[in-house]
């Protein structure tokens, strides 16, 4: 059985992996859709990046699946998506999982909001919900 630092290493090299830079052009060149996978809890704590969809890993598949009565419709599978978490691990799993059903411009940020913040990147801060 895998550990789950093999399953993001494996995920990290199926998925595309994008730099803090590479993730701030894309942001600033147009329609992309953001994705924070972070428990709220996280967000509260840390911030977010300005116009990120929350999208909690537990409730990602079902948001992200068309054919879900949870589909959220922002979730398109051509439509590029860039999901971020803390560091990268979550965020690679979860792209790999979107890929799985079926999307075909999938990256997830490197390093997560932890980089990002780290190299000046904007970061907001938010209110933590109960």
């Amino acid at each position: 059985m895998p550990t789950a630092a093999e399953m993001v290493a494996e995920a990290k090299k199926r998925v595309e992996n994008l730099t803090v830079d590479q993730t701030a052009r894309e942001l600033d060149s147009g329609d992309v859709l953001l994705v924070d996978i972070r428990e709220s809890s996280e967000r509260a704590e840390h911030g977010v990046i300005p116009g990120a969809v929350e999208a909690p890993r537990g409730m990602l598949e079902f948001w992200a699946d068309p054919a879900s009565p949870y589909h959220r419709s922002e979730f398109q599978p051509d439509r590029r998506v860039i999901l971020h978490c803390a560091s990268g691990g979550r965020s690679a799993l979860a792209a790999a999982m979107l890929e799985d059903l079926g999307y075909t411009n999938v990256a997830h940020l490197d390093g997560g909001i932890t980089a990002w913040s780290e190299q000046g990147q904007p970061v907001e801060k938010v209110e933590r919900m109960e």
